[in-house]
């Protein structure tokens, strides 16, 4: 879960591309970013141009070799880059066997890996997404407390609606008001 919290770079591989996906959410949550999903080689140069948000590619190898070298100079080179979350369906090394995945990217990013498929790694995963849901659902809810409360404070202060109070007589202190007011009652 370190990996979640850090700014490096990863490679996620099996499972799901929603689980990839929500790899990438929890990402982006942390650093209070947008996520930008890239699918297609065309979009990523302009991705890559975000140096605080997170990148999610769902499968890295799809995009093909001359994409992953620009992810590669991407990590080589730009100082200020985005957290890239790069996914890959299947197990990386059959990909890196197949030659869809580039060897020197999956280098560099060889100590920043995930595997989904590891025995009980995903239903941590899925409870853990699970309470931060339900936690995102609280935060909103709360959200729009506030929200209905601050516009209803509003409508009160609208003119044509009635705030205003009498005015206290000046100079007296409360007590003598008051013997004044029950004077005035009496009479």
């Amino acid at each position: 879960m370190e990996l979640i919290c850090n700014r490096s770079s990863l490679l996620i591989h099996g499972g799901t591309e929603e689980e990839r996906r929500c790899w990438a959410q929890e990402a982006a949550r942390n650093f209070d970013v947008e996520l930008v999903e890239v699918r297609q080689a065309a979009e990523l140069p302009q991705a890559l141009r975000h140096p605080n948000g997170v990148v999610f590619i769902a499968d890295v190898a799809r995009l093909g070799r001359e994409a992953q070298f620009a992810l590669l100079r991407c990590l080589q080179t730009q100082e200020e880059r985005p957290k890239l979350v790069l996914g890959v369906s299947g197990a990386a090394d059959a990909a890196r066997a197949r030659g869809t995945l580039r060897e020197d990217l999956h280098y560099r990013l060889h100590q920043a890996q995930v595997d989904l498929q590891k025995d009980g790694l995903r239903d941590v995963l899925k409870r853990r997404w699970a309470q931060q849901a339900e936690q995102l659902a609280l935060k909103a809810a709360a959200a729009r407390v506030a929200e209905e409360q601050a516009r209803e404070a509003a409508a009160a202060r609208r003119p044509g609606t009635v705030t205003r109070t009498a005015p206290k007589p000046k100079g007296m202190s409360s007590a003598a008001r008051g013997k004044a007011e029950s004077r005035n009652a009496v009479r």
